[in-house]
């Protein structure tokens, strides 16, 4: 029997936070400086860039951070989604991002997960927003990696990132989770394809 290749898998970081000290971009940092083997991360920064959502604007009106965000879609095999709550719900800009990709399908049946970093009982309205946006967006919500893990301002070390070991054992965690639920799918539909 001929062993196949490990694939490497592709995880798309969204922070929904604009804000240079936030725990949420941290543990995306995190995640990203720390990825496990065979785990590639792409940390996107475009939050601040991207233009108010215009419903009816065409393709080739789009502007560049609008283009560089549906690339990195693409790109992707999974998307992690770190986001704080603001008002009780998403921040605008989140909302913003996640309004771009609805016409074009760029979520469509894309697997997703959240990571909630706020201390225990807080971001409850900013995920159920999160959840009702994903699914009108028929986005694959992948409940075994969206996880709960309390990242304070504390629990960061001077280069910025996560200080604590078993926490960002923690973060891997969610990837390799996210990970598995994608090469799942993958043998799944190469069983049902014959090949």
């Amino acid at each position: 029997m001929q062993n196949r290749p490990v694939k490497t898998t592709t995880i798309l970081l969204l922070s929904g936070s604009t804000r240079a000290g936030s725990t949420n971009s941290a543990a995306l940092r995190s995640a990203h400086a720390n990825a496990p083997v065979n785990i590639t991360t792409i940390l996107y920064d475009g939050l601040r860039e991207l233009p108010a959502f215009v419903a009816d604007a065409d393709d080739d009106e789009l502007a560049a951070p609008v283009i560089e965000l549906r690339r990195l879609l693409q790109l992707a095999d999974a998307i992690l989604i770190s986001t704080p709550e603001y008002a009780g719900t998403l921040p605008g800009s989140l909302k913003n991002l996640l309004d771009w990709t609805i016409p074009n399908g760029d979520l469509y049946a894309k697997p997703v997960a959240w990571l909630n970093v706020a201390a225990p009982g807080r971001g409850a309205g900013a995920l159920a927003t999160l959840r009702v946006v994903l699914d009108f967006a028929t986005a694959e919500i992948i409940s075994d990696a969206c996880r709960s893990i309390f990242v304070g301002r504390d629990a960061l070390g001077d280069d910025g990132l996560v200080s604590s070991e078993e926490t960002r054992e923690q973060i891997n965690d969610v990837l390799r989770s996210i990970a598995a639920h994608v090469a799942a799918r993958a043998e799944e539909v190469a069983v049902t394809s014959g090949r």
